[in-house]
């Protein structure tokens, strides 16, 4: 765990073979990240650019795209997950997480029946598979969870996504018996991305409504005390250079937490971070901020939307040029 008193933990949202390797091992020997995550965004950049793939590639000319795509994911996330497994082993997380189809994102039954077959295949107790928070998602992950199965609910960018993603988890783990650990992953930056340029227009403060809207969602994920479930903060890099390159991580500093971010991004965390928690944030003080947004004309409920609509669509196009690539 990254900051023990805190119960907060950082993990490396990057995944490619080479560094699996080198840096990834370091980082857990220093105490840096105790976790990884991946999506296909991540697969795509180190399956197309980088050289370590070539070899395993060329020995799988027979099979199609998709199981391709697969041998070459799952080899990648089974060496994440055995170097971390001492970690899990401690209790200290040492979760990997891999992605489902995204196309599969409406399909519950497809959702569960990939998921599942990714875990058994993998055969990592700490895997957690991740679920895109859509209707079919929410089914999905109660099943999941249901069996055992460690998940991560990914692009959530509203407090009623979050709520549904817990109330899953609840029955799953009640149907389960036991505790089960997932996660709940709130993406940041691409709010700011979206909003800061009117709000400058307004004269309203930027780079405040990923981190309220956040620090929202985190405490009703609090409040609602699921066993095993936690707040995950992503999309936590910085692409404004007028920010410090760990803004976002040290923003959202919260009890029983984690924080998925950059490499680039986690280095510069670990050697400017003041471990003070930030988070909670005075439901007053979020409720100001977006009230001078609504009141500046800018509806923050159509951009959440568009936001959950682009993250998948971008997913797909991530999955969908590995495989013609592939």
């Amino acid at each position: 765990m990254y900051i023990e008193d805190l119960k907060f933990s950082l993990w490396a949202d990057f995944i490619e073979r080479d560094y699996l390797d080198n840096e990834f091992k370091e980082l857990i020997d220093k105490k840096i990240i105790n976790g990884a995550t991946s999506n296909p965004a991540i697969f795509k950049n180190a399956i197309l650019n980088s050289s370590a793939y070539k070899e395993q590639l060329a020995s799988l000319e027979n099979l199609s795209s998709k199981e391709k795509y697969e041998a070459v994911a799952m080899y990648d996330i089974k060496k994440a997950a055995d170097i971390l497994m001492p970690l899990y082993e401690s209790g200290d997380d040492g979760f990997v997480s891999i992605e489902v189809d995204p196309y599969l994102c409406d399909n519950a039954e497809e959702t569960i029946a990939e998921g599942k077959r990714l875990f058994k295949e993998i055969n990592r107790k700490n895997v957690m598979i991740k679920v895109p928070a859509t209707e079919a998602g929410y089914i999905a992950m109660e099943n999941l969870t249901s069996a055992g199965i460690p998940v991560n609910a990914t692009l959530i960018f509203s407090k009623s996504q979050a709520i549904s993603c817990a109330e899953a988890f609840k029955r799953g783990t009640d149907k389960f018996g036991s505790s089960v650990s997932t996660v709940i992953s709130i993406f940041v930056s691409r709010i700011d991305r979206a909003l800061d340029k009117e709000l400058a227009q307004n004269g309203i403060d930027v780079a405040l409504s990923g981190i309220y809207n956040s620090a929202d969602i985190y405490a009703q994920i609090e409040s609602m005390k699921v066993a095993g479930c936690r707040a995950l903060f992503a999309s936590t890099g910085v692409k404004d250079d007028s920010l410090p390159a760990h803004y976002y991580i040290e923003q959202l500093l919260a009890y029983n937490s984690v924080n998925t971010a950059p490499i680039d991004t986690i280095k510069a965390f670990d050697a400017n971070y003041t471990s003070k928690n930030a988070l909670p944030i005075s439901a007053a003080t979020i409720q100001e901020h977006f009230k001078k947004i609504a009141d500046a004309g800018i509806d923050f409920d159509a951009i959440v939307e568009e936001q959950i609509t682009d993250g998948l669509e971008a997913f797909k196009d991530a999955f969908k040029e590995i495989l013609e690539a592939l």
